[in-house]
């Protein structure tokens, strides 16, 4: 039997808060349409770590202060897999910003305009975790060609 694969990331909410706006990147590559910047954890490095990182490499922006939002833990059911998204925000940042990197565009939108806009990614599904202090972990179990499926909070 072949051993699951556990994948490991980070996903940033960077808000400007003066603008009432959040940094996007419309994606390109894997995962297509609107997202937070964030990235996967490399071996040897925290998840705080890489998600200061991933927001410099992906936007220019150097971020502090982070706040830890939870975690998002999908579960694919036939072949065990777990692919793990750890959310943070801040609204601590300095730099100026990429238009773009390889990942997409990188731009600021006010929650309304990055819902009206989102692609294949349904970030709505991690939004709790970032406007909801009370809400720490997102789970989905699912299988290969799922239609539908469902997001547990806790």
């Amino acid at each position: 039997m072949t051993q699951p694969k556990i994948e490991m990331t980070t996903m940033v909410m960077v808000e400007d808060k003066k603008a009432g706006k959040v940094l996007v990147q419309d994606r390109i590559k894997r995962y297509k349409g609107y997202s937070f910047p964030g990235g996967h954890v490399e071996n040897g490095e925290s998840f705080y770590d890489c998600a200061v990182r991933e927001v410099k490499e992906e936007t220019g922006l150097d971020i502090r202060s982070l706040q830890y939002c939870g975690v998002i833990n999908w579960f694919n059911s036939d072949t065990c897999d777990r692919y793990l998204v750890y959310l943070y925000k801040t609204s601590d940042f300095t730099g100026e910003l990429l238009p773009k990197s390889d990942e997409g565009k990188n731009s600021w939108l006010s929650l309304g305009e990055m819902k009206a806009q989102m692609g294949d990614i349904d970030i709505g599904e991690y939004m709790p975790l970032f406007l909801d202090d009370k809400v720490l972990e997102g789970f989905c179990a699912w299988r290969k060609g799922d239609k539908e499926w469902k997001m547990e909070y806790r």
